[in-house]
């Protein structure tokens, strides 16, 4: 298997992304494409039948003001509350369902595992049934959490800013134990830097945000000798499976993209602190901060959790490494009047398929659902080999291809952290396509395998972005494939591929109720 890493492009001052705005206003680049410039609104395509295609719009994005040395911390005001689900107040039940742990139930409700297990006089919490009946009490809320912002969004996000940041040059520079740091990943030698790379780009989140949480948390990046209870857990995620630094930082930007895309959804009013205490969160913070919050939540009790989202917490460290965080502010990585280029399914015409999985995690189970998942024709399970093709469901460049994965770029730019990108995952590294290769619609990627991430059985699994942000297959802006469009139920992997009359209902094997082709 090829080495997967990557060089990322040079760093370079901010005031240089400025003149490159500021030159894309003048005159747009010309593609092959014909897509718009790298900073306008690109990946746009006719609109689809029945739509109305948005005026050009020039981007939004703008450098907040700069904050003078010394100067007081006045982060942006508030926004206007967030809408956020009530609070439970009353008990509930929950009938054990497969894969269920009593940890998960627990997450999942906004209680500790202690409440749930007290609550159900359970003297053996590993004993746990399908079908058994819990009772589920209702969480008791404290303070509201802080209204501080710590970062913008586009500093949670592997967004534009990012590809003009080298990871490696300024870990070099800081010369502390990350930079001489090295784990072997499947056979291969990483450095820190190329892990802390590695992760931004899977994750799409953002890499100077990952070098500040691990300043933070064990000073890695400046200090040459950090104190020894940081060399397995440099995040603090005190877990047997998860020592080391890329197993730490996948944790970490896992639980940061929870938070952020939670928060976007409106899908929790509180984080759950690690010492089991329920703070209703304050609905006038951003999205950005919302990951953030989240993810100390899981490692702090209330005094050292409001201190890690304070000015003198990671904001401080952040400022204190990058510079004042919201002059990095891009807004909004998303356009209101966005909506998706033109798409086809992912297989050639005449080979049914099987609709597997509706919308879930793009990455990990903290993103936006962003991905459907697709069964390839045959009647073998489980992970086995498959001839079947992969295609591109538009034209573009492949950016990056390894370890499952395939990245392609739709605008042209040749840069992941903007514009459009598709991500195929599970595709084997036989027959699969080089980066660099540019594509049209319905040329071959490769074949669906379990190579890369976790799966129990052969597939792809096919998830957008647009400026680094996962785009969910089931809000505002839905995944279309030759008109089939995605829908969900509120339950990760259920949902529907619809084209008029006709419904596709997603289903993990081989049905009646889930074949679909081209």
């Amino acid at each position: 298997m090829k080495d997967p890493r990557t060089t990322s492009p040079g760093r370079r001052p901010l005031i240089v992304l400025a003149a490159l705005l500021l030159s894309s206003l003048a005159c747009a680049r010309s593609l092959a494409s014909g897509s718009p410039s790298f900073w306008s609104i690109s990946g746009k395509s006719p609109a689809p039948a029945g739509a109305t295609q948005p005026a050009a719009v020039e981007p939004a994005w703008g450098l907040a003001p700069k904050r003078s040395p010394g100067a007081p911390i006045l982060t942006p005001t508030p926004d206007h509350p967030h809408a956020l689900p009530p609070i439970r107040s009353e008990s509930e039940t929950y009938t054990v369902q497969p894969g269920d742990s009593l940890g998960l139930i627990a997450s999942t409700f906004g209680i500790s595992l202690e409440q749930l297990i007290a609550a159900n006089k359970l003297i053996d919490p590993n004993l746990l049934e399908v079908g058994q009946v819990l009772d589920v009490p209702a969480p008791t809320p404290k303070n509201p959490g802080p209204a501080f912002k710590i970062i913008p969004d586009s500093e949670l996000v592997n967004g534009p800013y990012s590809a003009l940041f080298d990871v490696e040059e300024f870990v070099n520079k800081q010369a502390g134990y990350l930079s001489t740091y090295k784990e072997e990943l499947n056979g291969v030698s990483w450095s820190g830097a190329e892990i802390v790379k590695r992760i931004a780009q899977d994750y799409s989140v953002n890499p100077r945000l990952l070098l500040a949480v691990l300043e933070y948390q064990s000073g890695w990046l400046t200090e040459k000798a950090p104190k020894k209870s940081t060399r397995d857990y440099p995040i603090g995620w005190e877990d047997p499976q998860r020592k080391g630094l890329y197993r730490q930082l996948n944790w970490a930007a896992n639980n940061l993209n929870r938070g952020y895309y939670l928060w976007r959804v409106g899908g929790t009013a509180t984080w759950l602190l690690s010492d089991g205490e329920v703070v209703p969160i304050e609905p006038t913070i951003n999205a950005g901060t919302a990951g953030v919050q989240q993810m100390f939540a899981l490692l702090f009790d209330r005094s050292n959790w409001e201190r890690a989202v304070s000015q003198e917490g990671l904001y401080a460290v952040f400022e204190r490494l990058f510079g004042y965080p919201f002059d990095y502010a891009l807004e909004p990585l998303v356009p209101a009047s966005l909506f998706q280029p033109t798409l086809q399914l992912p297989f050639e015409p005449g080979v049914e398929w099987s609709f597997t999985g509706g919308p879930h995690g793009g990455w990990g189970d903290g993103s936006a659902w962003a991905a459907l998942d697709f069964g390839p024709p045959g009647e073998a399970m489980g992970c086995v080999p498959n001839e079947a093709w992969v295609v591109a469901v538009t034209d573009g460049v492949i950016l990056r291809a390894g370890d499952g994965a395939v990245i392609q770029d739709l605008d042209g730019d040749g840069l992941e952290q903007t514009g459009w990108t598709i991500l195929y995952m599970h595709i084997a590294t036989e027959g699969r396509v080089e980066a660099g290769t540019h594509l049209k619609a319905g040329d071959r990627i490769g074949h669906p395998s379990c190579e890369g991430g976790v799966s129990s059985g052969t597939h792809l699994h096919l998830a957008r972005r647009y400026n680094g942000e996962w785009i969910a297959a089931d809000q505002d802006i839905p995944f279309i494939l030759d008109g089939w469009v995605s829908s969900g139920l509120g339950k990760e992997y259920d949902g529907y591929l619809n084209r008029g009359s006709k419904k596709v209902e997603a289903y993990a094997g081989n049905s009646d109720i889930n074949l679909i082709q081209r």
